[in-house]
């Protein structure tokens, strides 16, 4: 498949021509604006999806229900955020169904949230020190849940009102579903054995 290929982003203009003309009916036009988004959803569920083949079968899956609705989008909405809406939900669903171990919200959760915790800068600093392997492998060791919350906040840039959504959470918990997924994410890049991990390892 074509999804881990370099595309050229599209302008705002022409990819508001492009959406038109998809919706028209114009396989041409969806066609451009497949090849211009179907690299970042893909990396964006390499993220989340356990395995390579899941992924390149969530993109083809995400992209088939983006052309069965293209009639249905909004202008007034960005098409990058219902994109990764789209994708959000479908990648949740597929976890979801597979029964993958999820966070439980507990009224406890800030009591016992650890008081050191890198920030979202410092978090971003230690990832850029690794490769996308070892970044892949270090969120594939957090519960899904917040893994899936690392990915919108970070890569699809979702509001904390998205992410409730899309989870089914109270908005006051992202932040605290985030604190730790930081938390957990940072010890195991670091080599350090989490509570939440199923790896370990000595410090770097």
């Amino acid at each position: 498949m074509e999804t881990r290929k370099a595309a050229k982003e599209m302008s705002v203009a022409e990819l508001a021509g492009k959406l038109r003309e998809a919706q028209a009916g114009d396989a041409e036009a969806w066609g451009q604006i497949y090849r211009s988004y179907a690299p970042a959803i893909y990396r964006y569920c390499r993220r989340v999806m356990p395995t390579k083949e899941d992924a390149e079968d969530a993109t083809s899956e995400v992209f088939m229900k983006v052309r069965a609705k293209i009639g249905q989008y909004d202008e007034s909405r960005p098409f990058r955020a219902w994109l990764y809406k789209v994708a959000t939900n479908h990648c949740w669903d597929m976890l979801r169904k597979r029964r993958v171990r999820q966070d439980l919200e507990s009224p406890a959760e800030i009591e016992t949230m650890p008081l050191e915790h890198p920030a979202a800068g410092q978090l971003e600093q230690l990832m850029t020190e690794r490769t996308g392997q070892e970044v892949r492998g270090a969120l594939e060791k957090l519960p899904a849940r917040a893994r899936m919350a690392l990915a919108m906040r970070y890569y699809a840039e979702m509001s904390y009102e998205e992410i409730a959504e899309s989870l089914g959470v109270r908005r006051a918990f992202v932040g605290v579903l985030l604190l730790r997924a930081r938390h957990e994410l940072r010890k195991v890049l670091e080599g350090k054995r989490g509570t939440a991990t199923a790896g370990a390892g000595g410090r770097v």
